[in-house]
C-alpha cells in the first residue's frame, strides 16, 4: 500500500518549510513525548502523509519539545520544527536557568508523601501538619527561592543507562538517586492556603522538579507534601493563550504563530535529498 495519499490542506514541502518555535497545550494524561508524536501525525496526515514507519516519519519532519511536562501536568509545552529544534537544543544547552524560564501553578497537599511525589504515587507516609500556619509557610518559601540544590525524582524522564529512569522504577529496578544539583528559583509565593492543600506560584528556570520542591518543602515544615496538580502557564515567552490547542495542530495555524529562525544550508540540502528519496 502506498504511504502517500491526496493532500487536501497542504502539501509535505510546505510542511518541511517550517522552521521555527511555537507552543501547544498539552492536557492532563498523555506524556510530553505522546503529545509530540500526535502532532507529527496530525501534520503528516493533512500533508497526505498516512501509514508511515515511526523512521520514515523521522526523516520528513524534524520536531521535538523543549522541557518535559509529566503526563498528570498541563499547560505550556514549547515545540521545534525543522532547524527549531536546534533553538531548543541551544536553549537547554546554554545558559538555560537565565534563558529558558519556566512559569508554574502548583497545587499541593501537606500532610501525605507518595512514593512519585505527586498524586499518582502510593502512599508512603502521613504526617500532622496542623501545626503549619499560612504565615510558617510564606517563611518557609523564602528558603526554597534564588539558587537551590535539588535531587530529582526517582520517577522521571532522566535516563540512567539510556533508559528513563521512571520506567525502571516501574520495572522494579532499583535505581540510585542523581546527585543533588544546583535549579534557580526566581519567584515563589503562596496564592492560597486551605489546609491540607496550598496553592504556589512558581518561576524557575529550567531543570526544576516542582514535584521535589512541594517535596522538600514538606519536610522543611517537619512534615510531608505532595504534588497534586500543576499547570505550567508559560514558557520561553509562550503564555497559556498562545498555545494552540488540539484542533488547531495544523500547518495554517502554526505558520500563523511560529517564531521562525534561519535555515542552514545543510538542511536545504537534506530537505531536497529526502524529497528526492520519496
Amino acid at each position: 500500500m502506498a504511504d502517500t495519499i491526496a493532500a487536501p490542506n497542504t502539501t509535505l514541502s510546505q510542511l518541511q518549510s517550517l522552521h521555527g518555535i511555537f507552543a501547544v497545550f498539552k492536557k492532563r494524561g498523555p506524556t510530553s513525548a505522546e503529545v509530540l508524536g500526535r502532532l507529527k501525525k496530525k501534520l503528516l496526515r493533512e500533508a497526505g502523509v498516512a501509514n508511515t514507519k515511526s523512521r520514515k516519519r523521522k526523516k520528513l519532519l524534524k520536531i521535538g519539545h523543549g522541557g518535559t511536562l509529566d503526563s498528570n501536568s498541563s499547560g505550556v509545552l514549547v515545540i521545534g520544527i525543522g532547524e527549531g529544534t536546534k533553538m531548543l537544543t541551544s536553549l537547554l544547552k546554554g545558559p538555560k536557568r537565565v534563558v529558558f524560564l519556566q512559569k508554574y501553578t502548583a497545587v499541593a497537599e501537606l500532610g501525605i508523601a507518595t512514593d512519585t511525589l505527586d498524586v499518582k504515587g502510593n502512599v508512603v507516609e502521613e504526617k500532622k501538619y496542623d501545626h503549619i500556619t499560612k504565615e510558617a509557610l510564606e517563611e518557609k518559601l523564602k528558603e526554597f527561592t534564588g539558587e537551590i540544590m535539588q535531587v530529582p525524582p526517582l520517577y522521571s524522564a532522566l535516563k540512567k543507562n539510556g533508559k528513563r529512569m521512571a520506567a525502571l522504577m516501574k520495572q522494579g529496578q532499583e535505581v540510585e538517586p542523581k546527585p543533588a544539583r544546583p535549579v534557580r528559583v526566581y519567584g515563589l509565593s503562596l496564592q492560597d492556603f486551605s489546609p491540607p492543600l496550598f496553592t504556589l506560584d512558581l518561576e524557575s528556570g529550567s531543570g526544576c522538579h516542582v514535584r521535589s520542591l512541594v517535596d522538600d518543602l514538606g519536610k522543611a515544615l517537619s512534615s510531608c507534601a505532595h504534588l497534586k496538580e500543576l499547570t505550567r502557564i508559560k514558557q520561553e515567552g509562550f503564555s497559556l493563550e498562545d498555545a494552540l490547542r488540539e484542533d488547531h495542530w495544523t500547518f495554517a495555524d502554526i505558520a500563523q504563530v511560529l517564531k521562525p529562525c534561519p535555515v542552514s544550508p545543510e538542511h536545504e540540502t537534506n530537505a531536497k535529498k529526502i524529497k528526492l528519496e520519496g
